[in-house]
């Protein structure tokens, strides 16, 4: 939290971290992250655009925080029925703490289009389709160059010892 110094994107999500159950997402691993981490991301990029471009950027940013809240995961589903399930999961979970608008509903529901068949309908709920899209790739890669700098880092020590014991 401590990167998201913006005062008033800090008092627009405070609501949702009170929520106990939010926490959990801290506990589950999402893209070489926590779900947690890249919920406060996608937020904040959601917060700095949608206020930019002078849309509804409150609830965008509530919204944006909220599209994968859940913590429930069923282990036998394939990864593309996941991705596909999901949103309606964390439209399910916000529902219980949140009282959500039309525009946030959509938000949450339409995050992983066109994975999901149904496209937004609001631009917030486009700017936060894409925001998740480049934030997920970023966090992958970033992920991937961490393994792929720790596996080479690994072919070199075995390299020079094979090297110095010849």
């Amino acid at each position: 939290m401590k990167k998201y110094k913006n005062k008033e994107f800090t008092e627009i999500i405070k609501p949702i971290l009170n929520i106990d159950e939010f926490y959990e997402l801290k506990k589950i691993s999402h893209h070489g992250i926590t779900r947690y981490n890249h919920s406060l991301r996608v937020a904040y990029y959601t917060y700095l655009i949608t206020k930019k471009l002078h849309l509804n950027y409150k609830e965008a940013t509530i919204a944006a925080l909220l599209h994968d809240f859940f913590t429930d995961e069923v282990a036998d589903e394939s990864s593309v029925f996941k991705l596909r399930r999901h949103p309606n999961h964390a439209l399910e979970n916000a529902s219980k703490y949140v009282k959500l608008s039309d525009m946030q509903k959509d938000i949450i529901k339409t995050h992983m289009f066109p994975v999901t068949f149904t496209p937004p309908k609001y631009t917030e709920s486009w700017i936060v389709d894409i925001i998740d899209d480049c934030a997920s790739i970023y966090e992958r890669s970033y992920t991937i160059k961490k393994q792929l700098s720790a596996a080479g880092t690994f072919l070199l020590l075995i390299v020079v010892n094979f090297l110095k014991y010849r």
